[in-house]
């Protein structure tokens, strides 16, 4: 390689911003069961609402959802878990099968 080349090849990755290595700390984590999501916005904050259906029988008039964890993300972050939950569910179901509702 020529000194041109390598000097081009150093100055383009000091040129790129260093990628940050993640450690995922999971000490503090908890584990919801959810089979029940809902989401609301405003225009600063996108809400998750997570809970529970725990009506058995299909034909009742009121269904009562046990709320048990609520998120709020900035706009960039839900898009950002809008692209990765995307990624997901396209690689489950080409293990498992298209997951139809």
């Amino acid at each position: 390689m020529s000194k041109q080349a390598e000097q081009n090849t150093m100055n383009e990755q000091q040129a790129q911003p260093a990628v940050p290595k993640i450690k995922w700390n999971d000490d503090s984590m908890q584990s919801t069961y959810a089979n029940v999501c809902n989401v609301m916005g405003t225009r600063e904050e996108i809400m998750v609402l997570f809970g529970s259906n725990k009506n058995w029988q299909g034909n009742q008039e009121e269904v009562e959802v046990v709320l048990s964890q609520r998120i709020l993300l900035t706009p960039y972050a839900a898009k950002r878990l809008q692209i990765m939950l995307d990624m997901g569910l396209k690689e489950y179901e080409k293990r498992f099968g298209e997951v139809k509702l």
